[in-house]
């Protein structure tokens, strides 16, 4: 039986994703890739872009939780996987046996792996993060000592890297990352000298662009590996993801007549509106409301009035679109379309956010360039 149409699709171009691999994973040089496909892959779908990565030149692959990691090592990928953050009485055995290198930022998340480690019987690959000046995750420098001694001591883990993340590289010069890089520094000094020989990682997709100092061991592009730039110089990244719906009626309507709830947008002349049927249930912020354009028969045209729950409206002037014409709210901007960076950039996001609210029960997702 044939399957209704989407109201609204992201079209995901799995090719994008292996030529921002290939290309980071080249600037990384000699330093491993781990591709981060945290948040189902920033709302690009984890497990296709997990596969499209490894294609690609990925080594590994990060995740935010162990469930997350799970899900890929379930899906048949034998990368290596790592995770870093899960809430306060997650039980890490399923991580362990799965094979997943876990991050540890204090002793009493040790003490879990290693209980973890103890029922299971699976020695715990961990990471131990040091907190370099981000503030967040990470164990604080007065009390870095303390783990490292503690986890070299732990007859059931092993340290397998230290670690940590960048504030400020998608800023390049920002003295926040020297000042990070020499924190960074001081607690793999603290580590060799309780007898540990981990693997380095604290370059992200900013870093691994700009700064080949701080690629050490291994990078880990998240935002970059979608084709979003996070830095202000121009590389050659292809953005890999399409939003897109269609013309679902068209009208002719008289100088004078306003558009949509509100009344706030009214014709200075006659004009044909396109209805696009999808809202902001389906991703398109409201708040975008008489301040974006969409891509529409080869012109770039305005949304007229404010967009709805369901539905939004498109003035075509004099041209009259086809029924099921291809509507695209974002997508790679070669053309002169919008791009998601247009759409953080007027909403005053980041793109991030954009692609990654983009999984919604109402809108379809579809590859192209699966492999099998």
């Amino acid at each position: 039986m044939a399957s209704d149409p989407a109201r609204a699709e992201t079209v995901i171009d799995l090719d994008a994703i292996r030529h921002n691999v290939a290309l980071l994973a080249d600037r990384a040089g000699s330093a491993a890739t781990m591709v981060v496909v945290k948040a189902d892959g920033y709302g690009h779908g984890a497990i296709p872009v997990a596969k499209a990565a490894i294609e690609a030149g990925a080594s590994w692959l990060g995740a935010c939780s162990v469930a997350e990691a799970v899900a890929l090592r379930e899906a048949g990928i034998s990368a290596r996987l790592f995770s870093w953050l899960d809430i306060p009485g997650t039980d890490f055995a399923p991580g362990l046996e799965a094979g997943v290198d876990l991050s540890v930022s204090s002793r009493a998340e040790l003490a879990a792996v290693a209980d973890a480690a103890a029922r299971t019987g699976v020695l715990a690959e961990i990471h131990l993060k040091i907190d370099t000046g981000l503030s967040r995750n990470g164990c604080p420098s007065y009390d870095w000592p303390a783990l490292v001694k503690d986890a070299a001591a732990e007859p059931k883990v092993r340290v397998a890297a230290i670690w940590s993340h960048l504030a400020c590289a998608d800023e390049p010069g920002h003295p926040s990352i020297d000042l990070q890089a020499a924190r960074f520094q001081s607690a793999y000094d603290i580590a060799r000298e309780a007898g540990l020989n981990p693997l380095r990682h604290l370059a992200n997709s900013a870093a691994t662009l700009t700064r080949p100092d701080l690629h050490f061991d291994l990078v880990r592009p998240g935002i970059a590996t979608y084709g979003l730039n996070p830095v202000p110089q121009k590389e050659d990244l292809r953005p890999a993801m399409t939003f897109r719906s269609s013309v679902a009626l068209t009208k002719r309507i008289a100088a004078g007549e306003s558009v949509s709830y509100g009344h706030t947008w009214t014709a200075e002349k006659d004009t044909t509106l396109a209805l696009v049927p999808a809202g902001y249930a389906d991703g398109v912020p409201r708040t975008l409301s008489g301040r974006m354009d969409v891509w529409l028969d080869g012109k770039r045209r305005p949304v007229a009035g404010r967009i709805c729950m369901d539905q939004f409206v498109v003035d075509c002037g004099d041209d009259e679109p086809e029924i099921g014409a291809e509507v695209v709210l974002f997508g790679d901007g070669a053309s002169g379309g919008p791009t998601a960076r247009e759409w953080a950039d007027t909403l005053g996001t980041i793109d991030y956010e954009i692609v990654t609210g983009m999984y919604r029960p109402r809108v379809a997702r579809r590859y192209l360039g699966e492999t099998g």
